[in-house]
């Protein structure tokens, strides 16, 4: 097996567990190599104190699961089966008659699998295999580090991409067009997230709907975007001004950037999560702009986009070294528009590095 699974079997065995299902796409691919979305049909993987491990996939994608590099057993199964026949004597094939512990991930499970466990095990007891799988992905590995470094280059090149293509009339979904169509030509296949890019009054919206909204002189301009690369996610947010800024639209910048790099300035080991959150937070309502911040000031990244931890006012956990998450500091004011500024950032061992490296200073583009 490999040390991924190693460490989840072995929490298996110190916890009492009979076995583990893990069924997110996300979990699954940290755990076996292999990603897919699987739609409506079961996608799982079962994970055992002492046992080699099976993947349940379906039948589609056995092959694709051998080329990922998954060496144990695999179920695949047609429209036509009931999984969870196959996989009730595959568990009898491996001596496990009853259960008293299976580890779910509880968030997630629908109701009707769990049903289906607890139909062929009677009596057992559920247990959640959240938290040691949050543990297990929070601090990334060297390989996972030089994925997310190209995911942000990528997310980097994205920006430059929108800004270059901004001139006047143009709409926002044209704008956003172009982003995507530039990366899929570099073979991004996905994006993150909802690609945004927002003009004048609707970058006020924190996550507003491109639309046909035409880009005139004075607006300011948000993206908002980021890219899947090797199962890998990157997310940056820049805000450009077209062709002239006013003094409320710079003022908004200008505590927004503060706000942002005096937060990156107090991430280090040991920093307590909800200070970068207080520290930000802090700033913009000194500005005077504490109504128009309405969310937290970021989120972990990494196989997800948005992953653990979250990185909000009441969490009392601290940074570590290796964890990655955003910094995305912003003010939105309705009529005005808004301005986010948004990086992924790693924890080094004395502080920290940002990923995304797009410059930050205000921008007056179009010129």
């Amino acid at each position: 097996m490999n040390q991924r699974l190693v460490n989840f079997s072995n929490w298996l065995k110190e916890t009492g567990q009979t076995f583990a299902f893990v069924h997110t796409p996300s979990n699954v691919f940290y755990l076996s190599g292999f990603h897919t979305d699987p739609h409506e049909r079961l996608l799982g993987l079962f994970v055992f104190p002492d046992q080699d491990p099976f993947l349940v996939t379906p039948g589609m994608e056995v092959s694709q699961a051998r080329d990922a590099g998954w060496k144990h057993d695999i179920i695949g199964h047609g429209d036509a089966d009931n999984p969870w026949d196959l996989i009730h004597t595959a568990l009898k094939e491996r001596g496990i008659t009853e259960a008293n512990q299976v580890a779910i991930e509880k968030v997630t499970l629908a109701y009707e699998r769990a049903e289906e466990i607890m139909h062929r095990y009677p009596g057992l007891t559920f247990t959640s295999a959240e938290e040691k799988l949050n543990e297990l992905r929070l601090i990334k590995d060297d390989q996972e580090l030089k994925v997310l470094r190209e995911a942000a280059e990528l997310a980097d090149f994205g920006v430059e991409t929108g800004i270059k293509a901004l001139r006047e009339g143009v709409t926002e979904m044209e704008v956003l067009a172009t982003i995507e169509y530039e990366l899929k030509k570099k073979g991004i296949r996905e994006m993150s997230f909802s690609t945004m890019v927002l003009f004048g009054e609707k970058a006020g919206q924190p996550h507003g709907n491109p639309g046909d909204r035409k880009l005139k002189k004075g607006d300011l301009v948000l993206f908002d975007l980021g890219v899947v690369h090797n199962g890998y996610c990157s997310d940056i947010t820049r805000t450009v001004a077209y062709k002239e800024v006013n003094e409320k639209q710079k003022e908004i910048y200008d505590i927004v950037l503060n706000a942002q790099l005096e937060t990156l300035n107090i991430s280090k080991p040991g920093t307590r999560l909800g200070d970068l959150d207080k520290k930000a937070r802090d700033i913009i309502t000194n500005g005077g702009y504490g109504d128009h911040f309405p969310h937290r000031i970021g989120h972990g990244i990494g196989i997800e986009v948005h992953e653990y931890p979250s990185m909000s006012e009441n969490n009392d956990h601290t940074l570590q070294e290796g964890m990655t998450y955003t910094i995305e500091p912003g003010i939105y004011v309705p009529e005005i528009g808004g301005v986010r500024i948004e990086d992924d950032v790693l924890v080094t061992a004395d502080g920290y590095e940002t990923l995304t490296k797009f410059p930050k200073e205000l921008q007056i583009v179009g010129n």
